[in-house]
């Protein structure tokens, strides 16, 4: 079992925390908040003062964290770097753009340490039951480092390529994903409003070439899906604003790839107005309020 610091406790690392402690590993958490901190605690983890105290002495660092600022932040500014060992091996499990991301990998390298971008993909849902997608940058003796830790937390272990592939593997998911939701929702309001039964018309979809994992597991009309969000009043799951941050980023990285995305930013000006009108906290599939005109 492994020595674990792990800074950013919050709606996916606190799940995440509970895996790594449940599979037996010593972790040292930290978070700003102290109710998060708290959490990890409860869970059996051990609080640490400051994120340079939870990397100290221990053979992986794991983050989360919300933006690239954060990032940045905790390890440029916070002591992260400056504080782990030779030997241990850094990951960053936040989603965030890439150029945030190499630029922390080319600060680690400078100071001898080994790092992986691996940002996730499975929601709260996944990361509670430890079925998350690791999408993985970084070299192959650390993507094989990282794996022996990320397996107590993930199901689908994906080594993506170099710095910052990771995260590009991530927006690039999740770009088809804002773009399928609002296609689906469309599809659903358009059906209902020409008089088709929404549970007729998920039997179609779902068994014909519209068929998705959006589709069977995070349908937005309610009914067709007992498990989905919709069935909850949309209580995520993956937060609108959560979306809205990673279509933005999509749009980021494609300016820097110098490629278009006309349905990439179609799908980030729809969800900013839906996130405009309030719904940020509400599920991603709630976007159907926006097409229903009730957002």
């Amino acid at each position: 079992m492994a020595t674990i610091g792990f800074i950013g406790i919050g709606n996916m690392g606190g799940p995440m925390v509970c895996n790594l402690v449940r599979a037996g590993h010593a972790v040292k958490a930290f978070d700003l908040s102290a109710d998060a901190l708290n959490f990890a605690v409860q869970a059996g983890a051990q609080a640490a003062g400051t994120a340079a105290q939870a990397a100290t002495a221990v053979e992986f660092v794991v983050t989360m964290l919300p933006v690239g600022a954060n990032v940045r932040e905790v390890y440029l500014q916070g002591g992260v770097l400056a504080a782990a060992s030779p030997s241990t091996v850094v990951v960053d499990s936040s989603t965030i753009d890439v150029e945030t991301s190499q630029a922390v990998h080319r600060a680690a390298a400078d100071a001898g340490l080994a790092m992986l971008d691996a940002p996730v993909s499975g929601g709260t849902m996944g990361a509670e039951a430890g079925t998350l997608t690791f999408m993985c940058g970084g070299g192959d003796a650390t993507f094989k480092a990282a794996r022996t830790i990320l397996a107590d937390m993930g199901k689908n272990i994906v080594h993506c390529g170099g710095p910052g592939m990771g995260q590009a593997t991530k927006i690039c998911n999740n770009m088809v994903v804002g773009v399928a939701m609002l296609a689906l929702s469309e599809a659903f309001v358009m059906g209902e409003r020409l008089g088709l039964d929404r549970q007729t018309l998920f039997d179609v979809l779902s068994t014909s070439t519209a068929d998705s994992w959006a589709l069977r597991n995070m349908c937005p009309a309610s009914g067709p899906v007992p498990t989905a969000p919709s069935a909850r009043d949309y209580q995520p799951g993956f937060a609108a604003a959560l979306m809205l941050k990673d279509l933005r980023l999509a749009q980021s990285a494609a300016q820097m790839a110098g490629t278009s995305t006309p349905l990439g930013a179609t799908a980030a000006a729809t969800f900013a107005l839906h996130v405009g009108n309030g719904n940020g906290a509400l599920d991603t599939s709630s976007i159907i309020k926006l097409i229903q005109g009730k957002g």
